[in-house]
């Protein structure tokens, strides 16, 4: 039986994604989890698989189509299998949409050409997915000279690989003397945020403005941790082995099924307590930041969660999210251990009720039992709703976590 594919919906607030371009063809033969199409979002551009095994029928929407989240993208089912006429007036719709924003962007052009003056080349007046981008910047490639196979001239990652492989783009040398002139000159720079950068701006300053913060900051002792984490990666592949952050994560997901409040929603006149436990995982990534979930983290094994969220967080940067990859988180961690930060405070990721923010373990004098010694110790602070929880309870899960991380052992049972 046929069986119709939607768009996606990646996020509480995603209205629409853009189609980038159609990995099979109709058709071909395509098993469940394969890879049928790109899209992008706001944030970023994903991989569909398709949730079902079989031929592919129809598409319903162009490449270059702006699709309504949950509305029909293509069917899949059995070789010579009719297709319902609903699917087929989804996508003549679609088309028809597509044409009527055409002249819509014809009476656009004239004032167009002000902000683009002032951005490079690359970013806004070419036309290119943030893969294709991605790689042209990776190889230091000039888009400008790369030809677009993409809908509307649109380039694509097909066009990046296929010029890597010609040698005809040449590379980008006109970009360094941008920087330098507008320093020399003493005058601003405009700079057009991108889609990505848009949707952090929007959604932050509505998180902020809209959720009533309130923080709470603990220090943590590591020495444990960091012992038990030293002797386990003594027998794990170099590729396996465990971070600091992957117990934290891991600590924070089992603190999280004593304190329900938290880990939940706000919904008007009711609070929305998750049943699944899913750690949601700032990651940086060029142009801003992407947050990876990983599921069940509660009841998954510290190697076990310590590969998924590599491998999450490498697709992230790598611009080859799944679905799955960014959506449904339930509560999140910020860690900018790494960047040598002793303590900040992050602000909640929507619809959370909260989120905490990690600074580094470092090795510091400390005083046990009148005595000076070294030891491990890292703070942290909690960001939650006000509108969910108080002070208190907030102050309770920062103690709990300290159980675990104080004695992680805990983490292993």
């Amino acid at each position: 039986m046929a069986e119709t594919i939607n768009m996606p919906k990646l996020g509480f607030d995603m209205a629409e994604g853009t189609l980038v371009r159609w990995v099979k063809q109709i058709g071909e033969n395509i098993n469940k989890g394969d890879v049928l199409a790109e899209i992008e979002t706001d944030k970023a551009t994903v991989e569909v698989e398709s949730p079902a095994s079989g031929v592919v029928l129809q598409f319903i929407v162009d490449e270059g189509s702006v699709v309504p989240v949950n509305a029909p993208i293509a069917v899949v089912g059995e070789k010579g299998e009719k297709v319902e006429a609903p699917a087929a007036e989804s996508g003549k719709q679609k088309t028809e949409e597509k044409a009527e924003e055409k002249p819509a962007s014809k009476t656009d052009e004239k004032p167009a050409p002000a902000p683009q003056a002032s951005t490079t080349p690359e970013d806004d007046r070419i036309k290119a997915s943030p893969l294709a981008k991605k790689m042209a910047e990776d190889n230091n490639l000039n888009l400008a000279n790369i030809q677009g196979t993409g809908p509307g001239g649109r380039v694509v990652k097909k066009d990046v690989e296929s010029a890597l492989a010609s040698g005809q783009a040449s590379a980008v040398s006109r970009q360094p003397a941008a920087p330098s002139s507008v320093a020399a000159s003493g005058e601003d720079e405009t700079v057009q945020l991108t889609k990505l950068r848009q949707a952090i701006a929007r959604r932050m300053a509505e998180s902020k403005t809209s959720v009533p913060h309130f923080y709470v900051t603990h220090e943590y002792k590591m020495d444990a941790v960091m012992a038990l984490r030293k002797q386990a990666n003594e027998n794990l592949p170099d590729n396996e082995k465990l971070t600091v952050h992957d117990f934290i994560v891991k600590a924070v997901a089992l603190t999280l099924r004593q304190f329900p409040n938290l880990n939940a929603s706000f919904g008007g006149d009711k609070v929305i307590r998750r049943g699944n436990i899913n750690i949601g995982i700032a990651v940086a990534v060029e142009g801003g930041l992407l947050t990876v979930v990983n599921r069940n983290t509660d009841q998954q094994l510290l190697r076990a969660l310590s590969s998924d969220i590599k491998q999450k967080v490498a697709r992230a940067r790598e611009g080859k999210v799944k679905p799955d990859d960014i959506e449904g988180s339930t509560f999140s961690i910020s860690n900018m251990g790494m960047y040598d930060v002793e303590n900040f405070a992050a602000i909640i990721n929507p619809p959370e009720a909260g989120i905490i923010a990690v600074g580094s373990a470092r090795e510091v004098p400390v005083v046990e039992n009148g005595e000076i010694k070294t030891g491990w110790r890292m703070k942290a602070t909690i960001s939650v709703d006000h509108r969910v929880s108080d002070g208190a309870e907030a102050a309770q899960f920062m103690q709990a976590l300290a159980g675990f991380l104080e004695n992680p052992v805990r983490m292993l049972v």
